[in-house]
């Protein structure tokens, strides 16, 4: 039987049972490509969910461990598949109790995952790839070689390992999880939404669409596509200036995705979703924290329902920005605040520990 299945942007073709090949890792594959997966080799459709609760409720790590499965099925999926999880290599805690956990994918790459915790509630912070081909200026990442996307299951494994660790540590399950970890997530748009399917599925891990933020430098074409999709979960802008000219300096995407044309497609956005858009924004010292950047920026607010978070800047090697005083923050605050817009400002976490905001960029190896 010839069977073709998709995984994220790659295909594989179930052209013999014979070849005793490992095609995959099991945990990048849908309910519904396992359930065809499943009628392809003539078992029972009812296999590929007791399969997917096998994987996403109870974390097994082979086979072996599915209990329910006849030992014949277990021969085919052996066969076929693999299950691998990211292998946590070293775990950092910083003075502010966040936690920096460092992990081994299975081409020997690395990423970083951060986890956030306060008096109530734990956010983890997820990467979408290795590296970033972004390249924006005050971001440690974007001075990293873009390696690659990650797999849905390497975005999963994340959340599964962070969440078991805030359950141990801190008393309870993650409360918030943002893709705004290393790399662009809209870059890995395809992956990144059959990962948040399993995220929420109420079968695997059960969060909340709404406990979820992805965020984007600001491509216009992939937010598009999100609109129409009409995701649950929430949109977060990295913005950091609303002067066109000073963001392609600072984030070169800006030189393809413009603001005018990231206005449009924002306000394609909220016209499909009707979900109001937060906008992240680095204060730099004497680059973007006039009182005129704050007019700028309550202007290119006017154009949907908006919330702004303000980011104390988290110095990073071989940069040549510096984080802006108190006063001029606040003062900026206060303009915004002034014009009736939500202002939240974001004091900084793990700085000592290298993981704050656009820190993250895999020195521990």
């Amino acid at each position: 039987m010839l069977f073709l299945i998709y995984f994220g942007n790659c295909s594989y073709t179930f052209a013999s049972m014979k070849s005793g090949n490992k095609i995959s890792n099991i945990k990048d594959i849908s309910l519904s490509e396992l359930e065809a997966f499943v009628l392809s080799v003539d078992e029972k459709k009812f296999r590929a969910k007791q399969i997917y609760n096998w994987i996403w409720k109870n974390h097994v790590s082979s086979f072996n461990e599915m209990k329910n499965i006849p030992n014949s099925f277990k021969s085919k999926l052996e066969r076929q598949f693999s299950i691998y999880k990211i292998i946590l290599k070293d775990i950092q805690e910083s003075d502010d109790n966040t936690v920096k956990f460092v992990f081994k994918l299975i081409d020997n790459k690395y990423i970083e995952s951060v986890l956030i915790p306060s008096a109530k509630r734990t956010t983890a912070c997820i990467s979408s790839q290795v590296g970033c081909p972004l390249g924006c200026k005050f971001c440690a990442t974007g001075f990293m070689k873009y390696e690659r996307n990650l797999t849905p299951a390497e975005i999963i494994d994340q959340v599964v390992i962070l969440n078991d660790y805030s359950q141990k540590e801190f008393r309870h399950k993650l409360s918030n999880i943002v893709i705004m970890g290393m790399g662009e997530p809209l870059l890995n748009l395809n992956n990144l939404l059959n990962a948040i399917d399993v995220i929420v599925d109420n079968d695997a891990l059960g969060f909340s669409p709404q406990r979820i933020t992805v965020s984007t430098s600001g491509l216009v074409k992939e937010i598009k596509k999100l609109a129409d999709i009409k995701p649950k979960f929430n949109l977060a802008i990295s913005l950091h200036t609303a002067n066109n000219l000073k963001r392609t300096n600072l984030m070169p995407v800006n030189k393809s995705n413009p603001l005018p044309e990231l206005i449009n497609a924002l306000k394609y956005y909220h016209s499909k979703t009707n979900a109001r858009i937060t906008f992240e924004y680095l204060m730099l010292n004497n680059v973007n924290d006039s009182l005129q950047d704050a007019k700028e920026l309550a202007e290119f607010c006017k154009n949907f329902p908006s919330k702004i978070n303000i980011i104390e800047y988290n110095e990073i090697q071989d940069s040549e920005y510096q984080k802006s005083g108190i006063e001029k923050t606040q003062e900026f605050v206060n303009y915004m605040e002034s014009k009736n817009l939500v202002v939240n400002v974001r004091r900084s976490r793990g700085k000592d520990i290298d993981a704050a905001c656009g820190q993250l960029a895999n020195k521990i190896k």
